[in-house]
């Protein structure tokens, strides 16, 4: 079934998304960007926190495609003891180079997911060259915040489309990008790897707000409601 990712800031969202029962806790500064980046003290401190209950993941920043500098913060990242990093892959150039550069930095001490922007245009044909350096995941977010949300760039088919293209590869799949809980009963039917969340769980709706306890549960309800099918499971 498909599993469900939330996006905390500290250790206190951290606690109240464990208590709420999550499948990725994953870790970022939504001030800073799509994947704005958390101090790695904050991540290795809720990597402790949520050791034998969940998967944990965490993000890099927003940086450029350049293969030493996006090698350099994954390494860096490795530290902390996440189960998984998160790369983003803005734009359109040099993504396989800095696909290469990130998995021969991490060398297998934590599992690599690519994340495509789907407000740019991404470009699906780097889905087997993730494969092919060793990466875990792919998934699909958006690199502005500002009203729209996935489906406003990729329809169900495409989504449909990119999720199997994923399994094909043995690749985990993800899709986020400012999701509401009205998307879940479409978006659990393509059963992707998990459905990712940040501003929907949070007051207000805002990403930079405090999560809130009561719109977590109910995001989580409605995916357990609509679950079906088989996925990879998200961690071996």
């Amino acid at each position: 079934m498909t599993g469900l990712l939330v996006s905390v800031t500290n250790r206190h969202e951290a606690e109240t998304a464990l208590e709420s029962g999550v499948d990725i806790l994953d870790m970022k500064n939504p001030a800073a960007g799509a994947l704005g980046r958390l101090p790695t003290e904050t991540v290795a401190e809720i990597v402790a926190l949520a050791k034998g209950l969940c998967t944990t993941s965490a993000t890099i920043g927003d940086l450029p495609m350049q293969p030493e500098l996006l090698a350099a913060a994954a390494e860096g990242m490795v530290e902390t003891g996440v189960d998984i990093i998160k790369i983003g892959f803005f734009g359109t150039d040099c993504h396989e180079a800095c696909a290469a550069a990130v998995s021969r930095a991490v060398a297998g001490r934590a599992r690599l997911v690519a994340v495509l922007m789907a407000d740019q245009t991404p470009d699906l044909a780097l889905v087997p060259a993730l494969q092919k350096h060793g990466f875990y995941g792919v998934m699909l977010d958006t690199a502005t915040k500002r009203g729209k949300h996935l489906l406003d760039y990729f329809d169900i088919d495409a989504l449909q489309v990119f999720c199997s293209q994923a399994k094909r590869h043995g690749l985990i799949s993800g899709l986020a990008g400012s999701l509401k809980n009205t998307h879940i009963e479409v978006l659990a039917h393509l059963n992707a790897s998990y459905l990712g969340f940040r501003g929907a769980i949070c007051f207000g709706g805002n990403r930079n707000a405090e999560l809130d306890a009561n719109k977590l549960l109910l995001i989580k309800s409605l995916l357990q409601k609509n679950n079906s099918g088989y996925v990879m499971p998200l961690m071996a």
